[in-house]
């Protein structure tokens, strides 16, 4: 099936987070690393930011062709499962697309953005240089 990567940015800071401490979307980084060590086809990857600072935490999934979303409203504390089984329906669809009723709940009210799959190049049009290569 390829690679799933699933970026989660660190600098996410929730009401709350100790000025003196981890930030919340660091502390789920690093529980999300510590569950997902070991998985097959899934890639854990720390961002500095998303852009995304009013519904932190947020993550990223991303593969080859599918689809792309982005999630906030993570709880450091108790989503790293959830997003995983999140995860793990994503990468047993051949686009991405999972469908609704088997979203967690999380992916359902935390959604923040769907990207279409990257597009494939388009070839060269005839008579143009770039066609003769």
């Amino acid at each position: 099936m390829g690679e799933t990567v699933l970026y989660v940015c660190t600098t996410c800071r929730r009401d709350g987070d100790d000025p003196e401490g981890p930030r919340a979307g660091a502390r789920l980084f690093d529980a999300l690393r510590v569950r997902a060590e070991g998985a097959v086809d899934l890639r854990v990857e720390p961002v500095e930011c998303l852009s995304v600072c009013k519904r932190p935490c947020t993550v990223a999934v991303a593969a080859a062709d599918r689809w792309t979303y982005v999630y906030g409203d993570m709880d450091p504390a108790v989503s790293a499962e959830i997003i995983l089984a999140g995860l793990a329906a994503y990468a047993a669809t051949p686009d991405g697309i999972v469908p609704w009723r088997e979203r967690p709940t999380e992916f359902k009210t935390g959604v923040i953005a769907r990207i279409p799959p990257f597009p494939a190049p388009r070839p060269f049009p005839a008579g143009t240089p770039e066609a003769a290569e």
